[in-house]
């Protein structure tokens, strides 16, 4: 077969004098199976591994996560606060340089918030406790403002089944939130053992989750490779 039987864009591809049509095909079908397409969907098997792998990880790095939160609350929270301390000093920086900016309209406001933001960054940075204390503050005197207003919104209410459960917890909330101000670094660091807890539970649950979606990805594949049974 000569060249000038094959289609133009096969013309230059010749393979023992003859054209390679099929082996241009064969590699198209080769390359179909990379995504090219934002719709394109990748094999099965190779999305199972992914999914259950990937559930594994995110366990293992929360199980890793939890246990340092849990052992060692103290160093967390101070790396909480400095980073806190930090956030704080970028964006003071941040608002400063703005400042410079003519477009802007308020800039005497920037500057001013910009000063404060850094110097309240550096004192949270040099001054851990009283960072972990404030934050403590702050947590504390949320639940106050939640318990008040669960005891409000149940008491305002008509009579009902869920009142008894809003006031229930109306109640906890506002005790845990005034026993949080009273000590606030001593009730953060509990909290931070809790919150490490918990983190370890959520990812042994991950774990086990991947390792149950391997098992249950295996099943089809391995039942597929076998024989059919003879009649």
């Amino acid at each position: 077969m000569s060249a000038a039987g094959c289609p133009i864009e096969y013309q230059s591809i010749l393979v023992n004098g003859g054209c390679a049509r099929e082996r241009v095909l064969a590699l198209r079908r080769v390359w179909s199976v990379q995504p090219e397409e934002p719709g394109a969907e990748l094999p099965s098997g190779f999305s199972a591994a992914t999914g259950w792998q990937a559930m594994v990880f995110a366990g293992v790095v929360t199980v890793i996560l939890g246990l340092i939160v849990a052992l060692h609350p103290s160093g967390s929270l101070n790396v909480i606060a400095v980073l806190l301390g930090i956030l704080l000093v970028i964006s003071g920086i941040f608002d400063l340089v703005r400042v410079f900016d003519r477009s802007e309209t308020h800039r005497v406001w920037l500057g001013i918030a910009g000063l404060l933001l850094v110097v309240i960054g550096v004192l949270l940075i040099r001054h851990l406790d009283l960072t972990v204390a404030l934050v403590g503050l702050v947590i504390g005197i949320t639940w106050i403002v939640q318990g008040l207003a669960e005891l409000a919104d149940a008491f305002s209410g008509g009579p009902g089944e869920r009142r008894g459960w809003w006031i229930f917890f109306g109640l906890i909330s506002l005790v845990a939130g005034i026993v949080v101000v009273a000590v606030p670094t001593t009730s953060v660091t509990v909290l931070a053992v809790l919150v490490g807890i918990w983190f370890i539970v959520t990812g042994l649950t991950e774990i086990v989750g991947g390792f149950m979606q391997r098992h249950a990805d295996s099943k089809p594949r391995a039942g597929h490779g076998q024989p059919a049974p003879s009649r």
